[in-house]
């Protein structure tokens, strides 16, 4: 669902749902490749959607490919639809397999004829900047072996040992690529130096770095000692709540072209955001990711993470406590020179397991059907619209749902992870013939696909077909897994659902899950299914 493009400098723009720090959907990050998501008000049908709009065949109703793993998982797979059938509702009961245990530009905008005249800085910006120029970087990733740029943040200091703070997804490549790229910093005086991984908050998009001094570590002590001119950057205490219009003061370097200080206000928290994220209403640019945000103390309140592109001054901050953990946790730790799989599937595995529980203890939303009982979610942390057709409409009349979580974790430049979706449409075919209204239906259902996946990251889905009965309303099922090849332990998930007990109506539904092991996956699948039933007669 999430084509990518490579990224080119660093502030998350959030596009449209995953991630991301945790990433709320509809924006990108300031600096981290970019990932495009779905409208919500596209108007698409559910026959003509997909995982990755406008990519990959119809899924056919047996299964697709061959996974790498054993055929547990699969027989487990069946398993829950058949137990499903016969009324039973503890999947997650089935032990477990063997096997089994979050840099974009913004968009570029043509220049006006005339061009606007630049907003007055104030005397405390003026005054905020010049205390905090001296902690300012900017965060480089470079080829190894060249001076080839792959994408550029920004960064603070906040120890006089040269510990530094940013975005994961500005450090991502050396993260997981070490062997292919190193990372660098350049400060406002224009001192250059290299810099080491201690460590990253992948779900809420924070990494530690350390700054190496020109001539890098004592070969006595083996220590790092940069020197940063005046105090470093302090957090404002946690207990020290933010007051709404409170005004903040954004620092990086936008658009790679020099350090800048941008002024906004405080808009509370993100409502329905899974983690917390400071909605900043001001206008953060691509390079400015991992950046810090100043209260008019100058103590730091958040880190510059995303902004949305569909909007002006709406930006985001992850708030400053998780960077502070993340500083305390990490800043004795050895450097980091191997790939980080293991450490970010442990992260992604905590997160998922967070979601899903949370997720699955909700009950569903009535979706108001005169007939059916359809699965919504409830809105604590996802976004649902909706859509229906004219009251006059002649042909296939339908009604659309469609939930999506806002949070998704960025794990690489292709990759965004660690969300969930719910959609489902009520056809009303009462004008058409059953004949026509049986082929546009069935073509409806054939028509959802899994979407083409980057092989490298995926193994080929694998799907299983089944009829259900639930509580006397026969359904088809189809439910299609595919794992994470570099990420052991994680899948993608799929159900779909069609009712079969009308000739001129019905109810097709949608769950898709991002990220989740095998279990909570099973888990999900009977939660969604066990949504479905017939409205009792009064």
């Amino acid at each position: 669902m999430f084509p990518h493009r490579r990224q080119r400098g660093t502030t998350r723009q959030r596009t449209d749902p995953m991630a991301a720090a945790h990433q709320p959907r509809g924006k990108e990050t300031a600096d981290r490749p970019q990932a495009h998501h779905g409208n919500p008000h596209r108007s698409s049908s559910l026959r003509s959607r997909a995982l990755n709009p406008g990519h990959g065949k119809p899924l056919p109703p047996a299964r697709i490919g061959a996974m790498t793993r054993p055929r547990a998982w699969r027989q487990r797979a069946l398993g829950l639809l058949f137990a499903l059938a016969s009324g039973a509702s503890g999947a997650q009961q089935i032990p477990a397999p063997a096997s089994a245990p979050s840099t974009s530009p913004l968009p570029e905008i043509a220049a006006p004829s005339v061009a606007a005249a630049p907003l007055p800085v104030s005397p405390s910006a003026q005054r905020l900047y010049e205390r905090a120029r001296g902690q300012l970087l900017q965060v480089r990733t470079l080829l190894k072996g060249q001076d080839s740029q792959a994408s550029v943040g920004s960064g603070f200091f906040v120890s006089d040992d040269g510990l530094i703070v940013t975005n994961y997804h500005v450090v991502s490549q050396v993260a997981l690529q070490p062997e292919r790229y190193r990372l660098t910093y350049t400060r406002v005086d224009g001192r250059e130096g290299a810099l080491q991984l201690l460590g990253f908050d992948a779900i809420h998009d924070l990494a530690l770095v350390k700054a190496l001094p020109p001539n890098g570590p004592s070969r006595k002590s083996g220590v790092s000692v940069v020197d940063a001119p005046g105090e470093p950057l302090a957090f404002r205490a946690a207990n020290d709540a933010l007051a709404q219009g409170e005004r903040i003061y954004s620092l990086g370097n936008p658009l790679d072209v020099g350090f800048a200080v941008l002024e906004g206000n405080y808009n509370g928290l993100v409502e329905r955001s899974f983690y917390p994220s400071i909605f900043f209403g001001g206008a953060l640019n691509s390079g400015m990711s991992g950046g810090p945000a100043l209260d008019e103390a100058g103590r730091v309140v958040g880190v510059n993470v995303a902004t949305r592109r569909d909007g002006q001054q709406v930006s985001f901050l992850v708030p400053a406590p998780f960077a502070q953990a993340l500083v305390e946790r990490a800043r004795s730790a050895a450097p980091i020179t191997a790939p980080v799989y293991p450490q970010l599937t442990a992260q992604l595995l905590a997160h998922q397991e967070a979601v899903v529980q949370r997720f699955v203890q909700q009950p569903w939303r009535s979706a108001g059907h005169p007939h059916y009982l359809i699965p919504v979610p409830q809105e604590d942390f996802m976004r649902c619209w909706g859509r229906s057709t004219p009251a006059d409409t002649k042909g296939l009349e339908f009604e659309r749902s469609d939930c999506e979580m806002d949070t998704q974790i960025f794990v690489s430049g292709s990759l965004l992870t660690g969300s969930l979706g719910v959609r489902h449409e009520a056809y009303d075919g009462r004008k058409l013939g059953w004949m026509r209204f049986t082929e546009r239906y069935s073509a409806s259902f054939r028509n959802e696909s899994f979407g083409r996946r980057n092989p490298k990251e995926f193994t080929a889905p694998q799907c299983s077909e089944r009829f259900v009965d639930r509580d006397g309303l026969p359904l088809r099922a189809v439910l299609c897994l595919s794992a994470y090849k570099r990420l052991a332990g994680l899948y993608d998930l799929s159900v779909l659902v069609a009712t079969l007990d009308q000739a001129r109506a019905g109810a097709q539904g949608r769950l898709d899950a991002r990220g989740v092991s095998f279990d909570n996956a099973m888990k999900l699948a009977s939660h969604y299914l066990q949504g479905y039933g017939v409205k009792a007669t009064p």
